[in-house]
């Protein structure tokens, strides 16, 4: 048996075990909700498949939306103990997988054309598709360097001072790291100066959530420090945010970075937030940071930038940024 929805190109193939799933060309917003769709009924069909398989040999575009429909839909599978296998993954798909660390997840058969050395070398240089015009412009990344430069040159007077007076005011270290995710949902690792107690992260479920939706935000957090308020306040702590920048990690001007367990609650289309690097800073912080409390705002947001951005629209966020911090509304992230 054969279906084919409407102008989405997701086709399925029945067998007696195998369910064989045509992944169309193009695996974005519009064909990820719809290819997850079309997991979740196979998941939930009585009698089960043995194995769900997703031909890829026609797909060359995969973005954001695309890896969240690919997790989504892995994790049903897994839950409900179907087997859950990619085939004929091309170069640019792969690319993908191998950047958020997904190809060590999923199972992925190997394909006869990716065996021989020609094809590896040129496997080796495919890069990931462009999901927005942002993530490869070289103006952008030039000047996000020569930023992290200047914020890494600036880090580097004031970090023993700040050290000093963030050991004093809390035992515990100095830096604060936390895994977020980034572009294409790849984690990283980021840096801040500590401005909590060091067991904030063991205490959140002590304090309530006063946003709504997938992120944590909470105006009078009591794990906050009294130097932590001030770093916060003065955004003196999201200095060490430029390694990031400078690694390619971040971009000085982008969206949130969400933590893994925020997105683990995306749905597919709230992945496309993730189409562009993160930033330092971005829409949702010159626009109120502090009052902005609910998920599909943030959301909003972050599809106003990539949807305005250019780079004259990255130098007026960050002139914006400054001004922010000298105001008496400035808040942390």
């Amino acid at each position: 048996m054969t279906s084919q929805p409407a102008n989405l190109g997701v086709s399925t193939v029945a067998g007696t075990t195998e369910t064989i799933v045509h992944i169309p060309e193009r695996l974005s917003v519009l064909e990820a909700v719809d290819f997850k769709e079309t997991c979740k009924t196979l998941c939930e069909a009585d009698p089960l498949p043995v194995q769900i398989t997703l031909d890829f040999s026609q797909t060359a575009f995969v973005d954001s939306s695309g890896i969240g429909a690919l997790v989504n839909s892995y994790k049903l599978a897994h839950a409900t103990g179907v087997s859950f296998v990619l085939r004929a993954v091309q170069p640019p798909v792969m690319a993908v997988l191998s950047m958020t660390g997904l190809d060590a997840m999923l199972s992925i058969e190997s394909s006869a054309a990716l065996t021989t050395t020609d094809s590896n070398s040129r496997k080796e240089d495919v890069l990931p598709p462009a999901t927005h015009p942002s993530v490869r412009s070289w103006i952008k990344r030039s000047l996000d360097i020569a930023g992290a430069l200047i914020g890494l040159t600036i880090l580097g007077v004031m970090f023993i001072p700040l050290a000093i007076i963030i050991r004093l005011d809390s035992p515990g270290p100095i830096l604060f790291s936390q895994v977020r995710c980034g572009w294409m949902g790849k984690r990283f690792r980021l840096w801040k100066f500590r401005s909590m107690v060091p067991d904030a992260e063991a205490r959140r479920h002590q304090v309530k959530n006063q946003a709504e939706g997938a992120f944590f935000k909470n105006d009078n957090d009591p794990r906050i420090t009294r130097v932590g308020r001030f770093l916060r306040k003065t955004s003196l702590d999201e200095f060490p945010q430029f390694w990031n920048v400078l690694r390619g990690d971040m971009s000085l001007v982008g969206t949130r970075p969400p933590t893994p367990d925020e997105v683990e609650r995306y749905e597919v289309p709230q992945w496309q937030r993730l189409d562009v690097r993160p930033g330092m800073t971005g829409e949702w912080q010159v626009n109120g940071r502090s009052q902005v409390k609910k998920f599909e705002d943030v959301i909003r947001l972050d599809l106003d930038y990539q949807e305005n951005w250019s780079l004259k629209h990255d130098l007026k966020l960050i002139f914006k940024t400054v001004a922010v911090l000298f105001s008496r509304n400035s808040g942390a992230m």
